[in-house]
């Protein structure tokens, strides 16, 4: 599947070929019978092909996904003209970044390390980055109180959900200060521990074998923090690769503080992410009991990890649900879930070259 959204050409399908004509990228991307595995799609499995025809001046960049091939003639076209051709893997994790002369992401990062170096600015989008993630936490808790048929536990959730609220209300009346940043911070970190004190409210199955108190990250403590850590690992992966395909330094971020080592751009993007894609697959994949207690072991010192093959269960289930569509409530245009954080990273980049006003989270509806 080819797909042109925001000026980058997103090449979803393996084994797509990318030539070129004059001016025009000629773009042949393969397609297979519908039940074929992924493992068994080869060039002598292809049932037909389609075919698409992109002048080049249309094009900001192009996202191969999996093992695709651009000619020497097409890549010497995307040179000329700035477009830069980012190579991943078909999870999309980011592989290679080829750019010409005329590539901008030099003057994109100088912005964005001026951005990051000014305290109002930094504020300006953490609060959009901490509101998102706060009504995305806020929607789950909401679908969790409709789902249940205990109403003590629906009342705790409504009272979480309402303080929720109050902190989104809390951020939507700026106080500038010097500690401005720090008090979003403290917002979030508010929000955090509320949505976290009811999560094990939203659980319909297997509440012994995952029971939950507290958020515990290095090392885990208990199943379903190990779960979560593990989601939360791979969003991670996606939002560098999306940030790196951009040109945007994944290490220098606004929310997050800078520290040696630390994706701290790519830790605000994933923030968003959290509630709707990370904890909502862990809670199926839980309640539809997918993921059970024999995918743990328990170490010395109580560190629970995954079996081998409880990561190949979670990763198949995670790369499944990338496939699922939504539709994105600013572009209005249908994608895969897959998709998400390269359209935010792209939206953030606009927003630091001057093109939107704000920063726009991703709420879904």
């Amino acid at each position: 599947m080819a797909d042109l959204q925001q000026n980058t050409l997103y090449l979803l399908t393996p084994g797509s070929y990318v030539s070129r004509d004059h001016l025009t990228l000629q773009v042949e991307v393969p397609v297979y019978p519908a039940d074929l595995p992924a493992s068994e799609r080869r060039r002598d499995t292809v049932i037909d092909t389609r075919k698409l025809s992109i002048p080049i001046h249309h094009l900001e960049s192009i996202c191969l996904f999996g093992p695709s091939t651009v000619s020497p003639p097409a890549m010497d076209l995307c040179w000329e003209h700035g477009v830069a051709v980012n190579f991943l893997s078909e999870s999309g994790r980011f592989q290679a970044r080829m750019t010409g002369v005329a590539d901008t992401s030099v003057t994109l990062r100088r912005t964005q390390f001026r951005a990051a170096d000014d305290p109002r600015k930094c504020a300006a989008i953490a609060r959009q980055i901490v509101a998102g993630k706060i009504q995305n936490s806020r929607n789950s808790l909401l679908r969790a109180a409709r789902e249940s048929n205990n109403a003590s536990e629906r009342n705790e959730l409504q009272n979480v959900i309402d303080a929720l609220a109050r902190q989104i209300q809390y951020l939507a009346d700026p106080q500038p200060s010097e500690s401005e940043l720090d008090a979003i911070r403290g917002a979030e970190g508010m929000a955090a521990q509320l949505y976290f004190s009811v999560l094990a409210l939203t659980l319909k199955q297997q509440r012994d074998a995952f029971s939950f108190t507290t958020r515990s990250r290095r090392p885990p403590r208990d199943r379903i923090n190990c779960l979560l850590s593990f989601l939360y690992a791979l969003v991670r992966h996606d939002c560098v690769a999306a940030l790196t395909s951009l040109g945007l330094d994944p290490f220098v971020g606004f929310l997050h503080a800078d520290r040696p080592n630390r994706p701290s751009l790519a830790l605000d993007l994933m923030e968003e992410f959290r509630p709707w894609l990370a904890d909502r697959l862990a809670i199926t994949l839980i309640n539809r009991q997918q993921v059970t207690s024999g995918n743990f072991v328990e170490r010395e010192g109580g560190v629970v990890e995954f079996t081998e093959a409880g990561r190949r269960l979670v990763i198949q289930a995670y790369q499944e649900r990338k496939q699922d569509d939504l539709t994105h409530p600013l572009l209005e245009q249908n994608l895969r879930l897959g998709q998400m954080p390269f359209v935010q990273a792209r939206i953030l980049a606009r927003h630091l070259r001057g093109d939107l006003p704000q920063y726009l989270p991703l709420v879904p509806k």
